[in-house]
């Protein structure tokens, strides 16, 4: 068969040129790819945030009816006065270390001068009156002191106790002169109250258990007497 010079031949395809446009492909596939991804990624955020906000709003709602977030909690503890709170100036309370007793204006004490040894203050219930002068010295260290006379209902003193022995820096005792049947002391704050379930208990453990009245911050509330002196 013979070729005509006056007309061009086909050529045979560039493998080059295939490749090149191959790959432009590919890169446009993947781009492709990529960016419906980013979109799902977003409709995901943006779903999971609109569920997280309809939370936030039912949880709101929901303390409306038990401030705080919980149903046997009432407002926010760490916050807000505290209704028949008593303090005192904690400068004008004494901090020396004393060997004898000492003649405390308030009942329990809620601080000033005090015996070397604390007691321990970890969560421990003691069934008998503790000295003054070891329990202010665990005040001293920011424990909160659950003290009750026999007034005071059994059911509320078990109630106490149970809470008690779950939370670090507190202690419990009887204490048969105070005023109050149920009272709490901190250094230099004090409060009665009614029951075990009274909100103000919330309240002043989460103000003043290690709180910012604390003397002496991050001493400790072991080490020290396990037993009441006789």
């Amino acid at each position: 068969m013979s070729i005509d010079p006056r007309y061009p031949q086909p050529q045979a395809p560039d493998p080059r040129a295939r490749a090149t446009r191959n790959r432009a492909i590919a890169i446009g596939l993947s781009a492709a790819v990529v960016a419906g991804l980013v979109a799902f990624g977003s409709y995901l955020l943006l779903e999971n945030s609109e569920a997280n906000e309809k939370s936030d709003e039912a949880s709101a709602a929901q303390d409306g009816k038990h401030p705080g977030g919980h149903g046997d909690s009432h407002g926010d503890a760490s916050n807000g006065a505290i209704e028949g709170l008593k303090s005192w100036d904690a400068a004008k309370l004494g901090r020396n270390h004393v060997a004898g007793s000492v003649d405390y204006p308030m009942k329990p004490p809620v601080g000033g001068d005090h015996n070397q040894s604390w007691m321990n203050c970890d969560g421990d219930v003691y069934e008998k009156a503790l000295p003054d002068v070891n329990a202010v010295h665990s005040l001293e260290h920011g424990a909160v002191w659950v003290t009750y006379n026999d007034k005071a209902a059994d059911t509320d003193v078990a109630a106490l106790a149970e809470r008690v022995k779950k939370t670090p820096f507190t202690l419990m005792s009887p204490y048969a002169g105070q005023e109050g049947a149920i009272m709490l002391s901190a250094w230099g704050k004090q409060v009665a109250v009614d029951s075990a379930d009274d909100k103000r208990v919330d309240q002043f453990f989460a103000q003043y258990v290690q709180g910012t009245q604390t003397p002496e911050p991050g001493a400790p509330c072991t080490g020290g007497l396990a037993t009441v002196p006789r």
